[in-house]
């Protein structure tokens, strides 16, 4: 159905290139009236009282959203942004303004998706209209080589089928110039959007500006100026700097990024520079973001059950010492206490050091896995939905891994991944005296050799909250 004026109403797509809705709506030659609806739950408070959005990611959001208005003005539109409930307010706006139909994203986790209900409902009495699009994957809904209730448990099977079966479609084009309809009411001023965030530590990875310039500008300097991606696979586990792994992840978390943007020049880096296992790896990686949403759209609410996917009776215990211990880089174990303190400073933290953290918190510390995972949504700055309550139930045992008892020694990965000890020292200045020989372990007898040779440590490093030795023999 052709359409003169549609509301397009911008979700995780915080872009104007590969964007579904936009094009189509532009496509058709209507009035658009691009729109954003800060909702308040979603600044609320998880379960377990953390802010849902932090200050990091509030900070990218804004700056996102100040981004695709300046782009979306460039282009002879604009970007109206509201606060309220998107199921009323919308409907409102559709009224004012004579649109007939609604285009957006779709999402898949019941948070989003009971808000699609409630406006599909709210238009309905309306007769206008409303059109999803599923466009936050690589690989579309629709050309899955299984139906989604179908999809394997294991992610290696996932992947082979998809490789085989599925292929990337290319990317819809940008538009141009763009009309608003004749009507634009005003929405709220910047200073009004109440999105105060927090500027990272200066010692942060990157200072991760939000919005789809600095998404697409990553990308072209992390392939093409800096030429980072043919040593992908060697580098990812890294700790320090910008250029160790891609650091997409903010970008396409808040869909300023495409993954199929990603794909399309992954593959055009692959004709222009080299072909190689880093070029697949970051695929790869991309392949299983995709499979956490298709499992999350699978799953429903059961990723954020207790028992997880499996439906495991056992969970952790609670235990607010050991938590806060953990939460604030003080559990005595530096590698542990290096990553948290980098999250706690700048709301990111390397794939490394969150699956060791992780594995920390419910392998050695016992802790309930959701504690975690409500934290890492509440500070990080690419907090995505599907990916880290994915991983969470991953390392928990209770996801999609047949490993169920996975587990991570957290100081010979430190010894491994920081072998001089350069990450601790960055992290934990209290330790910046300390030999690599005793970084990764600074406990009670090395404590006293260290003494004896006149070294000592800075500040009041913790004493560890939990034996590793004996965790390790249980282990």
């Amino acid at each position: 159905m052709k359409h003169q004026t549609i509301l397009l109403w911008f979700r995780r797509d915080l872009r104007l290139h590969d964007h579904e809705p936009l094009f189509r709506a532009w496509d058709q030659g209507a009035d658009i009236l691009p729109v954003y609806v800060i909702d308040p739950r979603e600044f609320g408070e998880t379960p377990f009282g953390f802010a849902k959005t932090g200050p990091f990611r509030a900070r990218f959001l804004k700056e996102s959203l100040l981004n695709l208005q300046a782009r979306l003005r460039a282009r002879g539109s604009d970007l109206i942004v509201l606060a309220g409930q998107p199921e009323t307010l919308l409907p409102d706006l559709a009224r004012q303004t004579g649109a007939t139909a609604i285009f957006a994203h779709k999402e898949v986790t019941s948070e989003e998706t009971h808000v699609e209900a409630a406006l599909e409902q709210a238009l309905f009495a309306q007769g206008i209209g409303l059109e999803l699009f599923w466009g936050s994957t690589l690989y579309h809904l629709n050309d899955l080589p299984m139906p989604v209730q179908s999809l394997p448990e294991i992610f290696t099977q996932f992947r082979k089928q998809v490789e085989k079966m599925a292929g990337v479609r290319p990317v819809f084009e940008t538009p141009g110039q763009l009309s608003l309809p004749p009507a634009v009411p005003a929405g709220l001023t910047p200073e009004a959007w109440g999105l105060e965030g927090e500027a990272p530590d200066a010692r942060a990875v990157l200072p991760f500006a939000g919005g789809e310039e600095a998404g697409l500008a990553r990308l072209q300097d992390y392939l093409w100026e800096g030429d980072h991606l043919r040593r992908y696979k060697e580098t990812r586990n890294g700790l320090l700097g910008a250029d160790y792994s891609s650091k997409f992840s903010a970008w396409l978390a808040l869909g300023c990024l495409s993954p199929r943007q990603i794909y399309a020049e992954v593959k055009r880096y692959e004709q222009l520079r080299v072909k190689n296992a880093s070029t697949y790896w970051l695929i790869f990686e991309l392949i299983w973001r995709d499979y956490f949403r298709f499992v999350a759209k699978k799953h429903g609410n059961r990723l954020f059950f207790p028992g997880g996917l499996k439906g495991d009776s056992a969970r952790g215990r609670q235990d607010d010492r050991l938590f806060r211990a953990w939460q604030q880089g003080q559990t005595g174990i530096p590698f542990v206490d290096a990553n948290m303190r980098e999250l706690w400073e700048t709301g990111f933290m390397s794939n490394r050091g969150r699956q060791n953290v992780a594995s920390f918190l419910v392998r050695d510390l016992g802790l309930d896995w959701r504690l975690g995972a409500e934290w890492f949504e509440s500070q990080l700055v690419d907090y995505d939905v599907c990916s880290n309550w994915g991983n969470w139930n991953y390392v928990a045992g209770i996801g999609n891994d047949p490993r169920e008892n996975r587990y991570f020694n957290v100081v010979s990965q430190g010894k491994r991944y920081d072998p001089k000890g350069d990450y601790l020292r960055h992290w934990l200045p209290e330790l910046a005296a300390l030999p690599a020989a005793g970084i990764h372990e600074p406990y009670a007898e090395q404590r006293r050799q260290l003494a004896a040779a006149g070294v000592h440590l800075g500040g009041n490093y913790p004493h560890p909250v939990v034996s590793m030795d004996r965790r390790r023999s249980r282990a």
